[in-house]
This record gives structure tokens, C-alpha cells and sequence, in this order.
């Protein structure tokens, strides 16, 4: 051991030496990393602390991620992508080779810290029903999987049915031309629009929609509950949209196009998130994804979680994962909306 250790200070010495004819030294430091790596594969480091550091946004996004909820077992909560996560980490085990299996731990916080989060080094990966294919949602250094469900997309959902009407009237002048950008810029203009704050909408909204009001929301609770601003029209995924309507907030309806067919204004995959650098762990997600989607293992979690009638409580109690105490208050805290001027200014 003691003659390895003295070949690789010579060989680092040696390599130093060279600073003297390199322009930047930079290049020393590549040249020592060669000689004796200064970081090890994010896979071996998963396998030896026992466990997989993995964000969701504290922003319940029923039925990916649902709030977190007291049962006899604890604290726990549950989703679509709970159960992903849970795949993960059973593949995670079976790579490692470990009888002690792999454990997720989860590390709650708001949407846009997931990013922070995982560029700081805190996570391993995150999933909260987050599109790679969104402009502006891929920020340098992070890396998004393989779909883990296609053709989802922005969706709007209204409470008044008179301006549901304003916007298909607008749609119908246009003759089967409804989808153009300018049938939809006509269709919103002098609305009041609210978002979640980093989401797709936010992005899309910012980008296509100069006329309408615009309200930025910390989650789409909050847009709900939302007293000051006189709310029209909350933008979201589809299916985010289509699971709320329907089984939690029923006076609110998704938007429909002249045709009555549902609403979308984007079409989203839906993917895992993790760091660029972090090639085996980026392989090892992307396997695992074609080996259930070809199984039909996707479709099955697709059907349980969208299509199925079910109690979340009931099921976060036998399947789904715990949370810490301390997480839970910021959990309920669903934040705050204001007009996107006055959000620029904080």
C-alpha cells in the first residue's frame, strides 16, 4: 500500500512540474484526475450510502404526486410518481447486488429548488411530473430521461361557464383553424390567467400570451383558493387538470375545444431528472424505463393512478412512501398568488 501511495504522489509531482510549460493549469488538474480520480461513479455512491436521494416538489400534483397524508403507518405520500421512484430503487438494489435493499429517501421542497437542489449536489434525481421538452425547462447541467409518459400537455381549466363560452366562440370563428396561435392569443386576450410559478404554463404563458393578466402561483392550490385577483382561467398539465375536476375541486371544468374534445394547448413527456455528468445512473434509468414500458409495467401504473377509482389515503397507507415530520407544515402551505409584475418586483 505504501509504495502505491508513493507512486501516485511522484506521479502527481511529476504532472505539477508540467504547470510550467502549460497555459492554465487547469489542465493539470484534468491530468492528476486521470492519474487518481477525485470522484467516484454516482452508482457505487448510491450503493454504498444504502439509499437514493430523491426531490418531489412539496406541490401536491395529483395524480403524479398527492398531498402528504396521515395514516396508521405514519406520514406518507403517495402518486404515479411515488411508485416510479419505488421502481427505481428496486432497480437500484439489483444492481448494487445488496440483500439490504435501497431505500428512497425524499427530499420535499418547492418546484423551482428541485433544480438548485440537484445542481448543489443534494439530490440523485427528482420526479414531479416535469417535461424535458418545454423551452426553458432544461437548464445547462441537468439531463432528463427517456419519457416515463408521452403526450400529455398544457391544459386549461375555467369555474365561469360564460367566459367557457367566450373562449370556444373565439375558437369557432376560426374554422378548424382553432389550434393556430393566433386563435388562442384571441381566445385568452384580457383574461385573467393564473400559473404555478416554474411550471410549463408559467414558461408558455410568458412567452405566447401578451394580452391577457397574468397571476403566478406557488401551486395550483393556491390558484384555487385565490380571493384577490379574480381568477378566469388556471392553466396546467392535462391530466393534472382532468384528475382535480373531476374528483376534488368540481366546479372548476376543463376547457374544451368547438369539436368538445379536450383542451391542449402543448403536448409534454413527462421524464426523470437528474445530473448531465452522471452517465451510469442516466443508463441505468433509461433501461429501466424501456424494460417497463415493454412489459406493459407503464401502461399498468398509467391505468391505476388516471383511470382507476380509488381512495389516495388507502393507498398511500399500503404502498406509499414516508416523509419526515418536519417536512409536513411547508408541505400544507400552499404559497401565494400575484399579478406577474408585482411577482417580478419580489
Amino acid at each position: 500500500m505504501r509504495v502505491c501511495a508513493i507512486k501516485r504522489f511522484v506521479g502527481v509531482l511529476v504532472v505539477t512540474g508540467l504547470c510550467i510549460f502549460l497555459q492554465g493549469c487547469g489542465l493539470v488538474f484534468d491530468a492528476v484526475e486521470l492519474i487518481h480520480p477525485l470522484t467516484s461513479d454516482e452508482l457505487a455512491t448510491i450503493c454504498t450510502r444504502g439509499r437514493v436521494r430523491v426531490g418531489i416538489s412539496v406541490e401536491p400534483f395529483r395524480p403524479f404526486i398527492f398531498p402528504a397524508m396521515y395514516t396508521d403507518e405514519g406520514i406518507r405520500v403517495t402518486g404515479l410518481d411515488i411508485e416510479l421512484i419505488q421502481e427505481v430503487a428496486n432497480a437500484l438494489t439489483a444492481h448494487c447486488g445488496s440483500s439490504t435493499p435501497i431505500v428512497p429517501t425524499l427530499h420535499v421542497t418547492r418546484f423551482p429548488d428541485l433544480f438548485l437542489k440537484m445542481a448543489e449536489g443534494q439530490l440523485d434525481l427528482f420526479v414531479s411530473s416535469i417535461s424535458g421538452t418545454v423551452p426553458g425547462t432544461r437548464p445547462a447541467g441537468l439531463w432528463f430521461s427517456a419519457p416515463y409518459l408521452r403526450d400529455d400537455g398544457l391544459a386549461a381549466i375555467v369555474k365561469n361557464p360564460e367566459i367557457a363560452e367566450r373562449v370556444r366562440a373565439t375558437f369557432q370563428k376560426y374554422a378548424g383553424k382553432w389550434d393556430t396561435l393566433a386563435a388562442v392569443q384571441e381566445a385568452f386576450a384580457g383574461l385573467t390567467v393564473a400559473v404555478q410559478k416554474g411550471r410549463s404554463a408559467h414558461l408558455y404563458s410568458q412567452a405566447n400570451l401578451k394580452q391577457i393578466r397574468l397571476v403566478v402561483c406557488d401551486s395550483l392550490p393556491a390558484a384555487i383558493e385565490a380571493k384577490d385577483q379574480n381568477i378566469d382561467i388556471i392553466f396546467s398539465k392535462h391530466l393534472i387538470a382532468e384528475y382535480v375536476t373531476k374528483r376534488v375541486w368540481h366546479e372548476w371544468q376543463p376547457l374544451t375545444r368547438p369539436d368538445g374534445a379536450p383542451l391542449f394547448l402543448t403536448r409534454d413527456d413527462l421524464s426523470i431528472v437528474t445530473n448531465d455528468a452522471h452517465r451510469r445512473l442516466q443508463w441505468l434509468l433509461n433501461n429501466l424505463l424501456f424494460r417497463l414500458e415493454e412489459s406493459g409495467r407503464l401502461a399498468q401504473m398509467r391505468h391505476r393512478w388516471i383511470d382507476e377509482e380509488y381512495a389516495p389515503t388507502r393507498r398511500a397507507t399500503t404502498e406509499g412512501l414516508p416523509l419526515e415530520v418536519t417536512q409536513v407544515p411547508d408541505h400544507y402551505d400552499q404559497g401565494q398568488c400575484r399579478f406577474a409584475e408585482e411577482a417580478r418586483r419580489k
